[in-house]
């Protein structure tokens, strides 16, 4: 009887270790000083394939540089996608409920396959001022094209809720010129940074960027590319697999949904003691640390941090640790110890509460100009946060100064390597392929930089903003300071520090009382940062699908002005045409959660300011400290390492601790996020290795495309017609979809009932 595998078992010849460069190398870098978690030192780099096998699984190590990628058909529907999703996305954003076009890239990735191939098939091959309408058959290269022009058109651009707040909370009516200079610069400037990312977070093999593998591998099964995913494995193949897992998550999505909405908020033991608050407190989903585990919707999986099928098992083992530690263990001994009289309040919240348990009425503590009314604050109540977000803050304080150390300390060798390196000279074989093309000159970037830079600059001298230049500046140096550590730690674990935060802390500090300021400063401090990570995340896309690096450039610029002017112009027809658009009342819905949300903060932080929460002798004085933790906690975990060698030192990452917790988000979010990764990404990875490498990303497309097209469906043929009223009095009110709001869980109820005085808290503020 042989000894040799089953046929389906077989390990293909191009996934044979072999050894073509130094051991203990990756990326050119000695391993003994840059630990990659990703890469496996006892495989040596393939010649001719990716050292990461997931790589290897997605995407194709060929290319056709023949093949047309930036066609006037790639143009046209780019454009078109750019337009209407963004539209759609802006007009509902400012709804609740309201859909989402989201995972933002799989419906148009989708519905533009086979718009693609009819216009290839029927459209004339003639050309108009010798623009060929008809390029011949529809390519690959120009579908991923199309797919990163849509993708600019969610989510809505961050200045919008600027401008809103500036109407709604402040009544400052400004014109349509300040409001697109302010929309472009936010949106655009960032991209400038891309001509340094490109080398450092692009180029080496070691920045995987594990989501986009998710498309790779769809793109790839649509247009039947060969990959060593799809040599792997017998069985069906992937595009019958991609087929199979769509349409019957498609149907089962009406069930979580719709049908039986209990499935997705799944707090089965909040239902046999609804009332019972220390119960509801530990199992609750809405308010409570989701101790169950369990829920049968796959939206809410992923809703906070995208598919746990394209993230790294030890990344998700370090949030997993986020949640046991701080939230499981920590965040009760603090609430039931009424530690920041927390017990008043929910225990998780993403609520400002008043010393009555009330939510925290911002409209008594500023004048009619939304200047600080001192008087009125100290009349009235302290600003009030549950224990889940305090502990939250504090873990962003430490994960700001954490980020920057474990940079230091493991990769700033690694950086400057890279920086000085060409495509042509990485050991990768598809930097090898694309340095075949031209590169975006860095005049390019550096022209981006200077003119939305004088945009900012028009913005804040001409009209009145409160934001001196040199704060704009200084929010500018904390994005591009943050943008490549940042990047560095999302590159290999797919999980994003933010700096929402602790910009709102400094021009807090730094401006006290000037609300539209901070709102500017926080923008161009965050949002500058992420739209580069963003920019360079398409450029690893393009540089996985080898897309030429000029008309991959032109694209993300164009179609980001056209969807910040298009979303613009959407917000400013809709308080022009929409009445009382963003009341608490407004008849159909339009009520603007996020961007009410969004006017609150800038009250608290701005004009109340954090001074009175977080400076000496104040309640939070005590958070501080956690910038402290994540300065020493990286330093303490290299020493150990550095000196034992400990193995699981090498897959603990501090800054993902501090930043992936649940926050005011309740953690069945999070926890079977992380049972989920670890069932595929480390059961089945280990065990059954050449079924994951051919199915594994495109059954996380396949779920993201089921679950973007049911939601969608749903919401536009039974919610919103008839304002919701559909099912009204049958499904919506049977059993299945109200036994969850009947628990303590839901309400919110508090550990402690407020005292007989009627208020709670410290006795000056």
């Amino acid at each position: 009887m042989s000894d040799s595998p089953p046929k389906d078992e077989r390990r293909p010849a191009d996934l044979e270790r072999c050894d073509t460069e130094q051991p203990g190398r990756v990326d050119g870098i000695d391993i003994d000083n840059y630990d990659d978690p990703n890469f496996d030192p006892t495989a040596m780099l393939l010649e001719d394939e990716s050292p990461y096998p997931e790589v290897r699984s997605a995407v194709a190590n060929t290319d056709d540089p023949e093949m047309p990628s930036a066609t006037f058909r790639a143009w046209v529907l780019g454009l078109v996608w750019s337009i209407l999703i963004s539209a759609v996305n802006h007009f509902f954003y400012l709804r609740y409920p309201s859909p989402w076009i989201s995972p933002a890239r799989i419906v148009p990735l989708l519905l533009t396959f086979p718009i693609g191939k009819a216009w290839a098939r029927y459209l004339p091959k003639v050309s108009v001022f010798g623009i060929s309408l008809n390029p011949g058959p529809f390519t690959i290269k120009e579908h991923v094209i199309i797919m990163v022009m849509a993708r600019v058109g969610n989510p809505s651009a961050y200045a919008l809720d600027v401008i809103a707040v500036q109407r709604i909370f402040y009544n400052q009516h400004t014109n349509f010129g300040y409001q697109w200079l302010l929309v472009v610069s936010t949106q655009l400037i960032g991209f400038s940074i891309g001509g340094i990312c490109k080398h450092i977070l692009v180029a080496p093999a070691s920045m995987i960027w594990h989501r986009n593998l998710t498309y790779a591998a769809l793109f790839n099964t649509l247009h039947a590319q060969d990959t060593t995913g799809t040599r792997s494995y017998g069985g069906i193949s992937r595009q019958r697999f991609f087929t199979y897992i769509f349409v019957g998550h498609f149907f089962y999505n009406f069930i979580p949904s719709y049908l039986f909405t209990a499935l997705s908020i799944f707090s089965w033991i909040c239902w046999i003691a609804p009332n019972n608050r220390l119960i509801n407190h530990m199992f609750g989903v809405s308010h409570g640390l989701a101790m169950g585990l369990i829920t049968f919707d796959w939206g809410r999986v992923t809703a906070i941090s995208g598919s746990p099928l394209t993230v790294p098992w030890w990344a998700a083992a370090n949030i997993g640790v986020t949640v046991v530690f701080f939230y499981w263990f920590l965040v009760p001994i603090l609430y039931y110890s009424n530690v920041w009289y927390s017990a008043y309040l929910p225990l998780i919240s993403s609520h400002s509460f008043d010393n009555t348990g009330g939510i925290y009425n911002v409209s008594r503590v500023i004048n009619a100009d939304g200047s600080f009314n001192l008087q009125a604050y100290q009349a009235y109540s302290p600003v009030l946060l549950s224990v889940s977000w305090t502990m939250a803050y504090g873990l962003e304080f430490a994960s700001i100064t954490a980020i920057l150390m474990q940079t230091l300390l493991y990769h700033s060798k690694q950086i400057w390597a890279q920086s000085h390196r060409s495509l042509s000279d990485q050991p990768d074989i598809h930097a090898r392929l694309m340095s075949v093309y031209k590169e975006v000159p860095d005049w390019w970037y550096l022209s981006i930089f200077l003119t939305t830079f004088v945009f900012g600059v028009i913005v804040i001298e001409v009209w009145d903003t409160q934001l001196p230049v040199w704060a704009f500046m200084l929010a500018l140096s904390i994005s591009f300071t943050y943008t490549i550590p940042i990047g560095v730690v999302q590159a290999a674990t797919s999980i994003q520090v933010e700096l929402n935060v602790i910009t709102e802390l400094i021009i807090g500090y730094v401006l006290p009382g000037r609300p539209i300021a901070m709102m500017m400063f926080k923008t161009w401090g965050s949002i500058t940062m992420a739209q580069a990570l963003e920019f360079t995340s398409d450029l690893k896309l393009g540089h996985y699908m080898k897309i030429p690096h000029r008309p991959m450039f032109l694209c993300q610029i164009v179609a980001t002005v056209v969807a910040g002017t298009v979303q613009l112009g959407v917000q400013t027809w809709m308080f022009s045409h929409i009445e009382n658009l963003c009341s608490p009342h407004q008849k159909d819905n339009f009520i603007c959660p996020q961007t009410t949300v969004f006017g609150t903060a800038s009250i608290i932080w701005g004009v109340i300011g954090p001074r009175r929460l977080f400076s000496h002798g104040r309640l939070y004085y005590g958070l501080v400290f956690f910038f402290v933790i994540g300065a020493v906690a990286p330093l303490i975990q290299w020493t150990l390492h550095k000196k034992f060698r400990i193995k699981f030192l090498r897959y603990l990452n501090l800054p993902i601790i501090f930043t992936g917790g649940p926050g005011h988000y309740p953690p069945i979010n999070y926890l079977p996020w992380v049972l989920i990764c670890f069932l595929f990404n480390y059961v089945i990875r280990r065990r059954h290795i050449i079924w994951w490498l051919k199915y594994n990303y495109v059954l996380s497309a396949a779920l993201d495309a089921g679950y973007a097209i049911g939601i969608l469906f749903v919401f536009f043929a039974l919610q919103y017609p008839n304002n919701g009223t559909i099912g009204m009095n049958s499904v919506q009110n049977w059993w299945g979809n109200t036994v969850y709001k009947k628990t303590a869980d839901y309400a919110g109820l508090p550990a402690k009932a407020v005292p007989d005085g009627g208020t709670f808290g410290p006795s000056s503020w």
